[in-house]
């Protein structure tokens, strides 16, 4: 069984955040849940099959726990997309940077020197 296909259902991922707390029954894991005992079971038969969880049989119960090191497929993918680069590479968001920096200056410059030759002009 794939992990990512495991982790598709919301009730396999449920019982993952709750074995994340800590080894549980299965009876404590149906208590959880609006399903029957088998049905939990079957669920976690398939992460079981995916190698996220581990169960051990102690008497007449199963006790399940998460096995983490399984997680490091999806971690991986998680990263890989996590990583990526920005489209507009850094180096040109700074030249973009300076050259508003610059048309403001100038602008402001432009202005300044209008605003003084209307004034020449009015006092002239």
């Amino acid at each position: 069984m794939d992990v990512f296909a495991a982790l598709g259902d919301p009730v396999r991922r449920a019982l993952l955040r709750r074995l994340a707390q800590g080894p549980a029954r299965v009876v404590d894991l149906a208590a959880d849940h609006d399903i029957s005992r088998p049905a939990v079971s079957r669920h976690l038969k398939v992460l079981g099959d995916a190698g996220l969880v581990a169960g051990t049989t102690q008497g007449r119960e199963r006790h399940y726990t998460l096995v983490p090191s399984a997680l490091e497929p999806v971690a991986d993918l998680v990263a890989e997309l996590s990583d990526r680069a920005p489209r507009i590479p850094q180096r040109v968001l700074g030249g973009l940077e300076l050259e508003v920096r610059r048309t403001t200056r100038d602008r402001a410059a432009d202005r300044q020197g209008r605003q003084l030759r209307t004034e020449r002009k009015d006092a002239g």
